[in-house]
């Protein structure tokens, strides 16, 4: 095995943006095993007084996520608030078209927002935009925010909630551009909906921070355009355009997979491209940021060829839908994902990793069994624990290879993190070489006096091994071998497809 090499530096002066919590956010939906025998699981020998699992809340509190977005997704589109609200045997059974599923209601706001304070996570609401639209948003808020003495709010306080729930954080809908969403609209239509309920909401309470629609991947034809029509009438009207994005190895093409966050960054810059001509046409101070509120590794093809459910007579309650399991090469390219993310610190500045439990998730449970850690929790939850402060561009020179997807792209990407308040740093590297370990020196001299604190890899000698149900251990991430010289120069070796972070203690 040959071995290659990088250099990059951690300038403190080369700063991008802060880094929020709120990036480090997740999606819970009304989809699969998520919910039922996912997070809750009344008859499990681990389940709390409200059914929860508590071997689940006690990996999402691992995990380290933020702010978590609920209920949806495509389902919310179909979605209506009021069932899941109310006393438990009086909530109504639905049929869910977006999943081909029955949805049984019984988690709802209040239920869910008790899970939220056990795993120590902000609530994000989205509101049904595709089947309804202002009215029954407006209720949703007041039911949700106002203290008491309206209907609404007082029906929340019989419901047993007499705190507000304070939601600050909304999306307008779900996808709202694409053909299989419930209410798919134009962007015109859109935009105009968006907007009049964007107004009405923050006329009921001034501190919603609001996320619309948009495009639900690069790929869409309507991409760009979407953008900066929905904002040519939103832009004064909300803080957020949102960001969905999702990759898969399609055709044995491991290289361009590998290099997926090539295609997250070009996706960024051309949203922000769009906010910004929008931003310019009017003349306004008002910066749009990126809620990237939907994104991963997800194999959708499988979805679509083995998993899809379809028939008049087929409701399934909570069936195994989209329970991805994932390998290291898939590990390693999430973990690319987050550097791509904290690279845009500046303009990303809320993220929510789609989703949390068995659905394209980092947990997964076996009904009335174990719950276990895929290979995309490690990645997760170091960077959400190590990553504080101001992102830092690392000035990067690195060699290259060819993708067929990409064209030539870096072999090791990464980015730093500098929290001068608490005196530590951070360094988050990724190897694309299939083949090729990666020297790669990090010059940490302008950070003043440095030591390494905790180190860590994810690889393995298969990169398809995966944690499973019957093996959920396999695997890990390993200790890093780093040093640092007189010079201060951080010196440390990448295996071939692997991910890495270097926390570090600073004094200057």
């Amino acid at each position: 095995m040959t071995t290659a090499s990088a250099r990059l530096s951690i300038d403190p002066s080369a700063r991008i943006g802060t880094v929020h919590r709120r990036l480090f956010g997740g999606f819970v939906e009304h989809l699969g095993r998520h919910i039922y025998t996912g997070i809750y699981e009344p008859g499990h020998a681990t389940a709390d007084d409200q059914g929860f699992r508590r071997d689940v809340i006690e990996l999402v509190r691992e995990l380290g996520v933020s702010t978590i977005r609920y209920p949806g997704g495509n389902f919310v589109s179909g979605y209506r608030w009021e069932d899941g609200v109310g006393p438990r045997d009086e909530r109504p059974r639905r049929l869910d078209l977006a999943w081909h599923s029955t949805e049984t209601n019984e988690v709802g706001l209040l239920e869910f927002s008790e899970w939220l304070e056990r795993v120590g996570s902000d609530l994000m609401l989205a509101v049904n935009l595709g089947t309804r639209g202002l009215q029954e948003a407006i209720d949703l808020l007041e039911y949700s925010n106002v203290p008491g003495g309206t209907e609404l709010s007082d029906r929340r306080i019989a419901h047993g909630r007499t705190e507000p729930y304070g939601v600050t954080m909304w999306c307008l809908g779900n996808e709202m551009d694409g053909p299989w969403q419930l209410g798919h609209s134009t962007a015109e239509a859109y935009g105009v909906l968006a907007t009049q309920t964007a107004r009405a909401m923050r006329q009921l309470d001034s501190r919603v921070e609001l996320v619309a629609c948009g495009s639900s991947g690069a790929g869409m034809p309507t991409f760009g355009q979407w953008e900066r029509t929905v904002l040519s009438h939103a832009y004064d009207e909300v803080d957020y355009i949102s960001c969905h994005a999702y990759y898969e190895e399609s055709n044995g093409d491991t290289g361009s997979f590998l290099a997926s966050a090539v295609d997250m960054d070009r996706f960024i810059d051309k949203v922000v491209e769009a906010a910004d001509e929008v931003k310019a046409l009017k003349g306004s101070d008002k910066t749009v940021n990126i809620s990237f509120d939907e994104w991963n590794v997800w194999y959708i093809s499988r979805f679509e060829n083995v998993d899809k459910i379809e028939g008049i007579d087929n409701w399934p309650v909570a069936p195994r839908l989209l329970e991805d399991e994932y390998s290291v090469l898939d590990a390693v390219v999430f973990g690319s994902l987050m550097i791509s993310l904290i690279k845009h610190a500046d303009r990303v500045t809320s993220a929510s990793l789609a989703q949390l439990v068995n659905v394209i998730a980092p947990i997964m449970t076996e009904p009335g069994g174990p719950a276990w850690k895929q290979t995309t929790f490690f990645p997760f939850a170091l960077t959400s624990r190590l990553a504080r402060g101001e992102a830092i561009d690392v000035h990067l020179e690195a060699e290259t290879y060819a993708t067929a997807t990409y064209g030539e792209v870096p072999l090791v990407d990464a980015v730093a993190t500098y929290d001068a308040d608490g005196g530590a740093a951070a360094v988050f590297l990724v190897n694309r070489s299939q083949d090729q370990s990666q020297r790669v020196v990090v010059d940490v001299s302008g950070l003043g006096d440095v030591r390494i604190v905790e180190s860590h890899a994810l690889f393995h000698d298969d990169i398809h091994a995966s944690n499973t149900l019957e093996q959920p251990d396999r695997v890990g991430v390993q200790e890093l071998p780093c040093a640092i010289d007189g010079e201060g120069l951080l010196t440390l070796e990448l295996p071939p497809v692997s991910w890495g972070v270097v926390a570090l203690s600073c004094s200057r």
